[in-house]
């Protein structure tokens, strides 16, 4: 298939591109976890598209459930991104290959247990199986959460080369965490260090107040980390010791399995 000319540093554009639909998905795009709804003023400023244009994208979104408009204007994703994402993270072998052994691991510990990868600079939620009485209740699957902060974040940015780390981390750190939060990129690195040292990867109350977890990578079929596995607890029951010594060796059992499990894909 032939490509159309693109930006330095981009991937070629198919001639077959349809330019209408790539404005739709650039519009979608611009929600997140942060951003749950914009005006169409704030669309057309962000993306660029005029606003005719951006008027027709929204309609027609709107019209096929992919956008609603709130009673005051507001602009949000609709119920049909909802299942396609989910439709997306079921669909994938990475998530499917998790599951039993995810489940496994949830039963012996007692304990939340989270599959994860890295999008940008936060690490994305792709399976989540929840203890009732965790602090951070409301993050689901779907969910992204800045990776400096969490274990199965720091474990991926951990893994990858100092290149592809200084283009992800930016130099500041907004501290609006957990008490013992990263807070510098000096910081951040000594962090990184350790982890790679110690081949896993410690939160200690660094996301939120009252919240620990350890996370351990998972390895495809070239030995490189793909994704990462964590068992969060609350700091009411579990020390960092006791993450080591009791819940450390499961996680990488459970880590182990799904990391056989690609290879022999």
């Amino acid at each position: 298939m032939s490509s159309e000319p693109s930006e330095p540093g981009q991937r070629p554009r198919s001639r077959y591109r349809i330019e209408a639909l790539a404005k739709g998905l650039q519009v979608l795009s611009l929600f997140d976890e942060t951003t749950t709804a914009l005006r169409l003023g704030d669309i057309v400023e962000r993306t660029g598209i005029p606003m005719p244009t951006a008027f027709r994208i929204v309609a027609t979104l709107e019209d096929d459930g992919y956008i609603d408009r709130t009673s005051d204007g507001l602009i949000q994703p609709g119920l049909a991104v909802l299942a396609l994402g989910s439709a997306a993270l079921r669909g994938s072998s990475l998530t499917q290959l998790s599951e039993q052994p995810l489940r496994r691991l949830a039963e012996a510990t007692g304990e939340t247990v989270n599959l994860g990868t890295l999008t940008g600079d936060r690490v994305l939620y792709l399976l989540r199986f929840r203890n009732a009485d965790l602090v951070t209740a409301t993050i689901q699957v779907g969910s992204t959460l800045p990776a400096i902060y969490t274990s199965m974040g720091k474990l991926l940015l951990a893994s990858l080369d100092p290149a592809d780390l200084d283009e992800r981390i930016a130099d500041s750190f907004d501290g609006s965490a957990g008490p013992n939060a990263t807070g510098s990129r000096a910081d951040l690195d000594r962090r990184l260090a350790v982890i790679r040292r110690d081949g896993y990867a410690l939160q200690d109350e660094e996301l939120a107040a009252g919240l620990r977890s350890v996370a351990v990578g998972v390895t495809g079929a070239d030995g490189r980390v793909v994704a990462a596995i964590n068992v969060a607890v609350s700091s009411a029951r579990a020390s960092t010791e006791r993450l080591v010594q009791e819940i450390l060796p499961e996680v990488q059992r459970a880590a182990r399995s799904i990391s056989d499990r690609l290879r022999a894909l």
